[in-house]
């Protein structure tokens, strides 16, 4: 299992055993293969909020991944489903949509978020839209072409 989160401080790491509780639950889902965190609270600036509204009002409509937050840098999900996803830059947004994609099952739970505490974002909202844009065409281009096998079942151990 992989658990992640940003290092900026917005994501409080007390949320992680939320993330990691239903794929260590005995008697899951054996086709749960990532559980993402979804901000409320969120503690940003008003642009930025809005951009991130946008932006992923935008994805969901595209690619239907039933996610409302793909920004959120909280997710916990199985290695090996992980290491068989295509990979390419700036991936991180697009984890349920590829995960899905593969006929894995997603879970979403609601996590806090905290004013940043360390470092400075590396993109302004058009920069981040620019490179936004051409992924969403791209993960779309991905989701049509994939031909639909059945997922096999993976074993997670039963206790950490």
């Amino acid at each position: 299992m992989i658990a992640t989160l940003d290092g900026d401080g917005q994501n409080p790491p007390s949320n992680l055993p939320a993330l990691i509780g239903p794929l260590l639950a005995p008697g899951r889902d054996p086709q749960l293969a990532l559980v993402a965190g979804q901000r409320v609270g969120r503690q940003d600036t008003l642009s930025k909020r809005l951009a991130s509204r946008f932006a992923n009002a935008l994805r969901a409509a595209v690619l239907q991944d039933g996610t409302r937050d793909t920004g959120c840098g909280l997710k916990a999900f199985d290695r090996a489903a992980y290491l068989a996803l295509p990979y390419f830059d700036h991936q991180h947004r697009f984890l349920p949509a590829l995960f899905a994609r593969d006929g894995w099952q997603i879970a979403h739970v609601d996590v806090t978020h905290a004013p940043r505490l360390a470092g400075r974002s590396k993109y302004t909202n058009l920069h981040r839209a620019l490179v936004g844009l051409t992924d969403l065409a791209g993960m779309a281009w991905l989701i049509r072409r994939r031909k639909r096998a059945r997922p096999v079942e993976l074993s997670l151990p039963e206790t950490i």
